[in-house]
């Protein structure tokens, strides 16, 4: 790391501490995140990475959102998680014609820190880095006004912003009806310069054989051109979906507890029945 980053680093986390909190169990390229979306400003880094951690506090519960607190959500089929892509990056897939605007905006809130942990999740080689990436592809076909929720876009886009800094690649918008161009122009206005600079508005040709090469063969699913089958983001298992540990925000663990009553039966049969149990 360069000298210029360690200082900030070491501005930054006495910047936090000034704000009665704390940089502990956090990894370099954690903080890192919090810094480069902050122009490596330390106090406003700062600010926004308390911000991140009361509202994560708030919202999340210590062992992570589950399916079932969305299911409502779920039950909709929109959402499909991919890849790798060919930048190693997990890859979101949101299916718009499938979506409608939520009924409960908090329950909406919950189920999009959901799709975004779980993504991030599923790009996590052994244990996480702190600077892992996702790269969004938002299908905006066969769309109706139904389907329309300026609302749920800029939510999710401002989620990315505020609590997720760093953590978008790219993302890129398919098939965007005319009538969508005011809505858009709209979400837009909610857009800091950063996000907007990752957004792809695929509209003709030689666009879409950009993306299609970016994002690879074996990640895009046969619907957009590629040979991958499309999976919902329910069905896909993660090796690591017991505990939430909060103090990352996209770090999962699974701790087993060896009881010691091995005078019926060994530690290491205990130990596979509670895997069982919680599995």
């Amino acid at each position: 790391m360069e000298e210029s980053q360690e200082l900030a680093l070491t501005q930054f986390r006495k910047s936090v501490e000034k704000l009665s909190s704390s940089t502990e169990g956090y990894e370099a390229p954690t903080l890192m995140r919090f810094l480069v979306a902050r122009s490596m400003n330390p106090d406003k880094a700062a600010k926004m990475f308390v911000d991140w951690q009361k509202w994560r506090a708030s919202l999340v519960p210590p062992n992570g959102i589950t399916d079932s607190e969305v299911k409502d959500e779920l039950d909709f089929r929109k959402v499909c998680l991919q890849g790798p892509t060919k930048s190693g990056h997990p890859m979101v897939l949101v299916i718009t014609s499938k979506h409608f605007p939520a009924k409960d905006h908090v329950i909406f809130k919950k189920f999009v820190v959901h799709v975004l942990d779980k993504t991030i999740a599923s790009g996590i080689k052994g244990k996480e880095v702190g600077d892992e990436k996702l790269v969004a592809v938002i299908d905006l076909s066969n769309i109706t006004y139904k389907n329309l929720d300026a609302r749920g876009l800029i939510t999710g886009f401002q989620f990315l912003q505020s609590y997720y800094p760093e953590r978008l690649a790219k993302c890129y918008i398919l098939h965007m009806p005319g009538f969508f161009l005011t809505v858009w122009r709209f979400v837009c206005r909610f857009l800091d310069k950063a996000t907007k600079e990752k957004i792809v508005i695929v509209t003709d040709g030689e666009e879409e054989r950009k993306f299609k090469e970016e994002i690879g063969v074996d990640a895009l699913p046969e619907e957009y051109g590629g040979s991958a089958k499309l999976t919902l983001i329910q069905d896909v298992l993660l090796p690591q979906t017991i505990r939430r540990d909060v103090s990352q925000d996209g770090n999962f663990g699974l701790d087993i507890f060896v009881c010691g009553d091995q005078i019926r039966k060994g530690a290491a049969l205990n130990a596979v029945q509670i895997a069982e149990m919680l599995l």
